[in-house]
């Protein structure tokens, strides 16, 4: 499906916050339903994008929103600059702008005449793997799915698992240092405790970051299982009448 491009700005209670759209060609001619992106640690990236556009072609309005906004420098990082990204993470207002600018996202994504309000799922990698989770956990009755790849998910936001009204789907690797397999059990456990429609993907060969084509960590067969997945998931959840 062919699929086109716009760079935007949605408003947010902080000011501008930079995004990236990607939606079917024919996205005007009847309601789509919409999928929030939400990025690495290392930004909106070029790869970012591909994968907006991966998913547009499935039949998606897509929106990739820039959440270091607030950063007044670089905001965009290779992968071999993983100290400059990881700061840059560590600076995220994680306590009150992150949902604001979740919550204008998503409210911007819902009024496009294009986007099936009712049908907006959501899906992020890393950074916004963890971020998935979070917008499972406080956001539920704003979204009808989520599927986060690889990401930390802190102690105070595994507590929330009880607010999660949506099925959602987590991909991890179990090779990945920075969620060892002791802790996707933990997480795997508080979402049994908390009686959530979830399913957890472990691929115990691949390691952090095993989706993304431009780094080391790339691994062919992991990627293209777990899209499989997740496409299939936001098919029956998303694309259902």
């Amino acid at each position: 499906m062919d699929t086109s491009d716009t760079e935007l700005v949605v408003d947010t209670p902080d000011g501008p916050m930079a995004a990236f759209c990607a939606a079917p060609a024919d996205a005007g001619e009847r309601p789509r339903p919409g999928v929030l992106l939400l990025m690495e640690a290392f930004g909106v990236t070029p790869h970012l994008r591909d994968v907006a556009r991966r998913i547009a072609a499935e039949g998606y309005v897509v929106l990739a929103p820039d959440l270091y906004h607030r950063e007044p420098g670089q905001r965009t990082f290779g992968y071999d600059e993983v100290e400059e990204a990881m700061q840059a993470m560590y600076r995220l207002d994680l306590a009150h702008g992150l949902e604001r600018d979740l919550r204008a996202a998503l409210a911007w994504l819902k009024a496009q005449p294009g986007v099936r309000a009712d049908r907006v799922g959501v899906t992020g990698f890393c950074l916004g793997g963890g971020v998935t989770f979070f917008c499972a956990a406080a956001l539920s009755d704003q979204i009808a799915a989520a599927a986060g790849f690889y990401g930390m998910v802190p102690n105070e936001w595994l507590e929330r698992a009880d607010a999660i009204r949506v099925p959602l789907l987590l991909f991890f690797g179990g090779l990945d240092p920075w969620i060892p397999l002791g802790r996707v059990a933990q997480i795997g456990q508080r979402l049994d405790e908390a009686g959530t429609d979830a399913r957890i993907e472990l691929y115990r060969e691949a390691d952090h970051g095993f989706f993304c084509d431009e780094r080391d960590s790339y691994d062919a067969a992991a990627a293209a299982d777990s899209w499989q997945k997740l496409t299939a998931f936001f098919a029956r959840h998303l694309q259902a009448a």
